[in-house]
């Protein structure tokens, strides 16, 4: 108690304001301070956290906006995809319609959804890595597609190269003239041109048709030498343009060399024989007009055509 007693005196000493009668009053001034001083700090406080939303609430309106926009961008970019291929234009619409619709729900999503935003995100990088395909699959169709015509420019000017060469060359084919008038040319007769599906019967159906047989049968030529003959027959598809999975297919007839889509050899010994031959396209086959042009080495034997829906 003693101890305690000179702790007081002491402090009484050293804070004579608590000791007086106005101690009451200063201790409230003071208090008062300290909580001005508190509710200022927190006011403050708040208008901070105030400005830092709204400031993160424009950013992420900003980001919504950039991802439309994006969106939007990738929605031109497929319209302006386009091919002849029905299966691949059926796929780009399908595409197409996706973007479309994630447009919609990101219109529809607030800013601050980050969850949703960010799946959002995620699925414009899958559309976009899709086009990415749909571009590559276009290239490669538009450069076969070139391919194709050059390689047809090059056997139309091959041909018509030849066929000078065979003008050139006809004052030498008096003994080959001669065998022909003498009626030792092998002729043929009943033509046909068939498409078959894959059982191997006939169809009038482009998308059922598998290959195309050509039929004709050598006549008996009693004078006619005797041994192995090529037949070989040139297709053309319904843009005129000789169908060949080989461009290096090429065959002479009196002089005149040609390119061909397939061939057969047969024993021919002066008696008719039957022969048939089979093309099978790596393009497929179109709806349309199909010709064939039978030929040997000693003349043109006849055509056939027939028509695919």
């Amino acid at each position: 108690m003693e101890e305690l007693d000179e702790e007081m005196i002491q402090f009484e000493k050293d804070h004579p304001k608590f000791s007086k009668g106005g101690g009451n009053s200063g201790n409230m001034k003071t208090l008062a301070i300290v909580l001005g001083v508190v509710a200022a700090a927190l006011l403050i406080t708040l208008i901070v956290m105030l400005v830092q939303k709204n400031a993160l609430v424009k950013d992420l309106n900003i980001d919504k906006e950039n991802l439309t926009n994006e969106l939007i961008e990738l929605q031109g970019d497929y319209e302006a995809l386009s091919t002849n291929n029905q299966a691949l234009s059926d796929s780009l619409d399908v595409e197409k319609e996706k973007v479309g619709q994630l447009i919609e729900r990101l219109q529809k999503t607030e800013a601050t959804n980050r969850a949703k935003i960010r799946q959002y995100e995620k699925e414009l990088g899958t559309l976009r890595s899709i086009m990415k395909g749909y571009i590559h699959q276009i290239d490669s169709l538009n450069t076969l597609n070139t391919s194709l015509r050059r390689e047809a420019s090059a056997a139309r000017k091959e041909a018509q190269e030849s066929k000078q060469q065979y003008e050139d060359l006809r004052t030498t084919t008096d003994e080959l003239s001669r065998i022909a008038s003498a009626g030792a040319v092998v002729k043929g007769r009943g033509f046909n041109l068939v498409a078959l599906n894959d059982s191997n019967k006939a169809t009038d159906r482009s998308s059922r048709t598998r290959k195309l047989r050509a039929c004709l049968s050598l006549i008996e030529n009693s004078i006619a030498e005797r041994g192995w003959r090529t037949v070989y027959i040139r297709v053309k598809g319904p843009d005129d343009i000789l169908m060949t999975d080989d461009g290096g297919k090429i065959f002479t007839c009196n002089g005149e060399q040609m390119v061909f889509s397939e061939s057969r050899e047969v024993d021919y010994q002066g008696e008719e024989v039957e022969i048939c031959i089979y093309f099978a396209s790596s393009s497929g086959f179109e709806k349309g007009r199909y010709t064939v042009d039978f030929y040997t080495t000693e003349t043109k034997l006849g055509s056939a055509e027939m028509i695919l829906k």
